[in-house]
């Protein structure tokens, strides 16, 4: 079992006596214990004082007899020998940025962020968590690509755990908004193109790796607006049909080599009445998108292109008030059931014709009916369970008007040429984008739901917790195949709501 032990680098390296007063040349801290046969995985601090520049660097190593380096910072400079802390402010920006871009190295994008911009540290106790995660992942990254493999499998599991606890957790929502949004992005695809390929390296072997998280979401409450963001590599994902398999691995590596990627923003506003509080809240914009972990290049050498790929079947999501429930006197929802049109038209013919001879003459009529029902691929519904609202998005095929995650497609209809699904990316009536996402905004799927609630709750805060389940599903798309598959990911995240007057 792997040991539940969290080092704490940052509060090591920001204690650090001055180098004058270090009786050799490397400090070191145990980061992974030992598990023999297996050596404990260290992270060292290297003094050189040999010219008029003195500087550290640090490096992450196995720490066999003969030390195997796995990764090395680049030299940091020190004002001088005697400084009562090597690593002060300036140096710990240095030394952060130098780990965001270790990290970037090994994303999609190699090379393209080298020396991300990020804004100066201030060392406080938050970024101490911040700095922590930011290199944990980076040796979990190291592991994956440097470590030999006999070592890794060990190292990861106690990783995972460094990684999935609440305290790295919760400083994940102070990494991404450091960094920003295009480096969080690249940050993300580097972390999970990293888990697609361990989880591809042990797949067929007696070994299974478990992601650091199945996915990575985060939450945040602001100006009126929830926002709550998830990626998830597709190859971490449940497979509802387990029994599904292929041979084809130019398809396997199409599919598995993709990352799905969610934002979830709801609008809220309260409204104070005489007698009691509405809390009201609308969809603002659910966006999914399926991207690759790749460049195009290799998509095509190893795969069969980018256009083969999942998409998103369905949506749902759950909003449900967890503390003041007895405050909690309704809930309502602004959309009726769906009650599509349906047009029927009768189509008659009249067809002569003799009976052969030797046989009675006779006229044979028939008559043909048609039903036409108006519907559209996408199917919204609202529902209300006790004191929770669901929003529900359904994906149904255009030919013969099944659900899209829960079925099949016709055997037939994979190689007709104009059936729905066949150029899905490239066809004036695709249910998706150009790039094979979904948008649900507030102009079409801007319903509200709101909740009303006793005047006793005002002045208190209200946690709500945000559920949702995504389904993303893959029928062929150009490439000839029967295969068909639906994977699901589930997130869960909590925001929080003042009901105070502005």
């Amino acid at each position: 079992m792997a040991s539940s032990w969290v080092p704490d680098a940052w509060g090591w390296i920001s204690t650090l006596p001055a180098v004058a007063q270090w009786n050799t040349n490397t400090l070191s801290l145990r980061i992974i214990p030992s598990r023999p046969p297996h050596p404990p995985l260290v992270l060292t601090a290297t003094k050189s004082l040999q010219n008029q520049n003195p500087y550290i660097f640090f490096s992450v190593v196995a720490d066999y007899e003969l030390p195997l380096s796995l990764w090395t910072s680049a030299s940091l400079s020190l004002k001088n020998r005697t400084q009562k802390q090597p690593v002060d402010e300036d140096t710990a920006s240095r030394l952060f940025s130098n780990i965001v871009a270790g990290v970037l190295q090994y994303g999609p994008q190699k090379g393209s962020s080298s020396s991300p911009r990020l804004p100066s540290v201030k060392a406080d106790d938050r970024f101490r968590d911040v700095f922590n995660l930011a290199f944990f992942t980076l040796v979990l990254l190291v592991c994956i690509y440097e470590a030999p493999q006999d070592l890794r499998l060990g190292w990861l599991d106690s990783l995972r755990l460094h990684l999935t606890s609440p305290r790295s957790r919760g400083a994940s929502k102070d990494l991404v908004r450091f960094m920003g949004s295009n480096l969080e992005e690249q940050w993300m695809r580097a972390l999970n193109l990293a888990i697609t390929n361990q989880i591809m390296e042990l797949q067929g072997t007696y070994h299974s790796f478990r992601a650091p998280s199945p996915l990575f979401s985060y939450a945040i409450s602001a100006s009126g607006m929830w926002k709550l963001q998830f990626y998830c590599p597709v190859a971490a994902m449940g497979v509802e049909d387990p029994g599904a398999k292929t041979a084809d691995e130019r398809l396997l590596f199409s599919l598995r080599y993709q990352q799905l990627e969610g934002v979830v923003q709801l609008a809220y506003k309260l409204v104070f009445r005489e007698n009691w509080i509405d809390v009201i809240v609308k969809v603002d914009n659910i966006r999914c998108d399926v991207n690759p972990l790749v460049s195009e290049t290799l998509m095509t050498e190893r795969g069969l292109g980018p256009e083969e790929k999942h998409f998103p079947s369905r949506v749902s999501l759950q909003l449900t008030p967890t503390q003041l429930q007895t405050y909690v006197l309704s809930v309502s929802v602004s959309r009726s059931s769906d009650n599509p049109a349906c047009e029927v038209g009768h189509e008659r013919a009249i067809e002569g014709s003799f009976d052969p001879p030797g046989t009675s003459l006779g006229l044979r009529l028939s008559a043909a009916e048609t039903v036409t029902i108006s519907m559209r691929p996408w199917k919204f519904e609202q529902s209300v369970y006790g004191s929770s609202a669901s929003l529900h998005w359904f994906l149904h095929d255009g030919i013969d008007g099944r659900e899209v995650c829960s079925s099949r497609p016709p055997k037939l209809a994979l190689f007709q040429p104009r059936a729905w699904f066949r150029d899905r990316y490239s066809s004036a009536y695709r249910p998706f984008t150009k790039q094979g996402g979904v948008v649900f905004a507030g102009d079409e799927y801007g319903e509200s739901v709101w909740w009303k609630m006793a005047s006793g709750a005002a002045g208190q805060t209200m946690e709500w917790e945000i559920r949702g389940s995504v389904w993303i599903t893959y029928w062929p798309n150009k490439h000839r195949s029967f295969y068909s598959e639906t994977r699901r990911l589930e997130f869960l995240e909590t925001v929080q709501l003042p009901l105070n007057h502005k």
